[in-house]
């Protein structure tokens, strides 16, 4: 019987398709990573996005409750205040400042009286990676945070006796205001919610 051996041209063709294969996989992971660092900068940019938005909006909610501590003893105003429609200047300027420092810039506009609208861009690129192009990219992400009145009140249907104020029900709170103690009264995140929209 005779035995034919051919293990070396056996391992000559299998040489190729091994460095075929290699190659491939070699291609798939500079892929995977060129994948994970698009995500990773696009995350960058909605983190940026994000705090720069709900900057901007905790910045009126304080100045809203500023109007309304300055305006505790006329109680027909207080409903302005709630729904934003008191003297406040825009905010953008807190957004500017927290993109800095998150390493983005970003463009910001007021949306309606009690919201912002933000978009943020990278200050870094993607990078180099296998994907033509990526070297000069930027993410740019968009952000909204809204500010919400927490609190309600009824004014009394006569002049009340005095100077007795309204009770302030805020979530299920209910405050009993008294201007000469400052220290019980509601603070900013007691009179406003800011959160993100979805």
């Amino acid at each position: 019987m005779r035995q034919w051996f051919n293990s070396g041209g056996d391992a000559g063709q299998a040489f190729p398709i091994y460095i075929t294969v290699v190659g491939g996989l070699l291609f798939l992971a500079l892929a995977y990573f060129a994948v994970g660092q698009a995500a990773a900068t696009r995350s960058e940019a909605q983190t940026a996005a994000d705090a720069a938005a709900l900057a901007a909006a905790l910045e009126t909610r304080d100045q809203l409750a500023d109007q309304w501590l300055a305006n505790i003893l006329e109680p027909d105003s207080w409903q302005e205040i709630f729904d934003g429609k008191a003297p406040v200047t825009s905010s953008c300027w807190r957004a500017h400042e927290l993109a800095a420092s998150n390493d983005a810039s970003v463009t910001c506009q007021p949306d309606g009286l009690l919201g912002y609208t933000v978009v943020a861009e990278t200050d870094e690129t993607v990078g180099d990676t296998i994907v033509p192009g990526t070297e000069e990219q930027k993410a740019s992400e968009t952000a909204k945070a809204v500010i919400d009145a927490r609190c309600s009140f009824e004014l009394p249907v006569e002049e009340p006796d005095g100077d007795a104020l309204p009770m302030l029900s805020c979530n299920g709170e209910d405050w009993n205001l008294d201007p000469d103690d400052p220290l019980n009264l509601p603070k900013p995140e007691d009179l406003f919610d800011v959160h993100l929209a979805d």
